[in-house]
């Protein structure tokens, strides 16, 4: 009987994901996602977007039929005159989007992230299939998101020229004995986004083309970010020196934050100030990183302050 109970209790655990994939006439889903398997659309229709940073871009790229995503935190003009161009739907917070807005609009599919709106994910599914996406590796996601949508084909050609040219860059590279800082000014706060298995995308665009970290912004392990105070931005003793000046949502005071930090002793200290080649760098792809273009302008940062002397 205790055979019996075990063989009935594993049946009953194996028939809902087996019913999933038999009765689904578009995609399932089973991998990188919150609480998988379920099935979406072959070819989706019209997909709201509840991040309107990495995916919205994404999806944008991959030109797919994109009709609502939260405007707040879109800090880079050319996406946010695409948005406002194809008069998508202005969802409010990307932390707590309006699903009123979402139902009444009848998407036939829901993207969003898994650390992000796990929160919501019940009452999502109630409107539409929703995929929340695990944090993975941009190009990666690329790819799930290309899958995802139907469009394979245009994530492919983007992804081939931007390997073309990363092989390139990463030839020039790999003969400089340079080290690179990264930082971002934000109001009272540092933060530096590290060189690891988990590396934000702009610094795994950092990482691919061959930039060597210094030994404080370089981990092994999940990290993703650290937060240096005054006395430990000494170790930021790069060679090079790319900063961020971003104070919120608004980039109106950023000049401003640059200014209030740039003119403290401490920083003077810095061996890339010191030696004029601290830089800073356009928080658009930096910071609101949005894909294939995203990777380009910091591909070109690289040319423009690391390789300029080559």
């Amino acid at each position: 009987m205790p055979v019996l109970r075990f063989c009935l209790a594993l049946l009953a655990f194996l028939l809902p994901v087996s019913f999933a994939h038999a009765t689904c006439d578009g995609k399932a889903i089973t991998d990188e996602v919150y609480n998988p398997p379920f099935c979406i659309p072959a070819e989706p229709k019209r997909i709201v977007t509840l991040d309107p940073l990495i995916t919205l871009g994404m999806l944008i790229e991959l030109k797919a039929p994109v009709v609502a995503t939260p405007y707040m935190a879109i800090t880079e003009d050319e996406v946010l005159n695409v948005v406002k161009a194809q008069k998508m739907v202005d969802l409010g917070n990307p932390k707590e989007p309006s699903l009123e807005r979402v139902a009444a609009l009848k998407p036939d599919l829901i993207i969003g992230s898994a650390e992000a709106h796990s929160t919501i994910y019940e009452q999502a599914t109630k409107i539409a299939p929703t995929v929340l996406f695990k944090h993975m590796d941009w190009k990666r996601y690329l790819e799930r998101l290309s899958q995802v949508t139907g469009r394979e084909g245009v994530a492919n050609a983007s992804l081939e020229a931007y390997d073309a040219r990363i092989a390139a860059i990463r030839e020039r590279m790999k003969d400089r004995k340079l080290t690179v800082s990264t930082v971002r000014f934000a109001p009272d706060r540092f933060v530096v986004f590290v060189d690891g298995p988990d590396a934000y995308a702009p610094f795994a665009v950092l990482h691919e083309a061959g930039v060597k970290r210094t030994a404080y912004e370089t981990v092994t392990d999940g990290t993703i970010v650290k937060r240096p105070d005054w006395e430990e931005l000494a170790n930021l003793d790069g060679d090079v020196l790319l900063y961020v000046s971003a104070s919120g949502f608004e980039s109106g005071p950023d000049d401003a934050l640059e200014k209030q930090v740039t003119e403290n002793p401490l920083w003077q200290l810095l061996p890339a100030v010191q030696a004029g080649r601290a830089h800073r760098v356009d928080r658009g792809p930096w910071q609101g990183f949005h894909g294939i273009s995203s990777a380009n302008r910091i591909l070109d940062d690289i040319e423009r302050y690391i390789l300029v002397d080559q």
